[in-house]
């Protein structure tokens, strides 16, 4: 969106451009969809859009998650079926 940034941060600065380029292709994602150029409405909508594929991802993940506990559990209670 035309600024550059300083960033300060633990990660690798290989780790950094790359969530650099992954940012502004998401921000241009979003300009190219919006008429006008409205800066803030953009990063807004870009970070709307982000939060809602992150959270499906946790959603996913836990769902994943929880289906694994539930397979654990009846592995183990045929063990313990077979074992007895």
């Amino acid at each position: 969106m035309g600024r550059e940034l300083q960033v300060k941060s633990a990660a690798s600065a290989e780790s950094v451009r790359k969530i650099e380029a992954f940012v502004n292709e998401r921000l241009t994602e979003v300009a190219t969809s919006v008429k006008g150029f409205d800066s803030q409405l953009i990063a807004i909508l870009t970070l709307m859009n982000l939060s809602e594929a992150y959270l499906n991802l946790v959603r996913e993940n836990e769902s994943i998650r929880q289906q694994a506990d539930e397979r654990v559990t009846r592995l183990l209670q045929r063990l313990d079926e077979n074992l007895a």
